[in-house]
């Protein structure tokens, strides 16, 4: 615990805030992450059980369906009102997806800043009485920030493109479901 409270106590005022914000970050993006894959898991459930039953045989999308209320806000079912449950489907499906664009985008930045910051901080504090290791240990202490900016925006770029892809699955069962809805309509008319 010792090298922690020397890192604190030598460390730049912004390369700790830095590091406090890129904390933050990871916090949140968990927090995103896993309260999205699983809502989009149970959703992605609920559509394929839907699918499921229109493929067999079923007259109409389940109520469990996100197309469900859609098609009963109207008299008469039609394309229009499958393309606007589609559309609201991939506004839902997609919540968060910026956030964790901008962090995975941003993070490195910020800890790049940190370092800079902390690099400057050491060669003033080299000033008169320097030498290589004192450089050497400052601009290892200032690459922590770096690291920790990557380190955030690795998780949540992986993070966007699971969930990114999990929302394109889920539209894709929307979409099967519209379509065999309308098949069906077609054939009876």
């Amino acid at each position: 615990m010792e090298n922690f409270s020397d890192f604190i106590t030598q460390s730049h005022v912004v390369t700790i805030a830095v590091l406090a914000l890129l904390s933050l970050y990871f916090l949140v993006i968990n927090w995103v992450f896993f309260y999205r894959i699983f809502s989009l898991n149970s959703w992605i459930g609920r559509e394929t059980l839907s699918l499921e039953q229109l493929l067999m045989g079923g007259e109409n999308v389940s109520s469990n369906s996100y197309l469900h209320k859609f098609l009963r806000s109207s008299s008469k079912i039609s394309r229009e009102i499958f393309d606007l449950g589609m559309f609201s489907a991939t506004k839902d499906s997609t919540r968060g997806l910026s956030y964790l664009s901008v962090v995975a985008s941003t993070s490195p930045f910020i800890g790049l800043f940190g370092t800079v910051v902390s690099i400057l901080d050491t060669f003033d504090d080299i000033g008169g009485a320097g030498g290589m290791n004192m450089i050497a240990a400052g601009v290892s202490d200032a690459l922590i920030a770096t690291a920790g900016g990557i380190f955030v925006a690795i998780f949540a770029y992986t993070y966007h493109q699971i969930l990114k892809r999990r929302a394109y699955e889920l539209n894709g069962l929307i979409r099967m479901q519209r379509d065999a809805v309308l098949a069906r309509m077609a054939e009876e008319a």
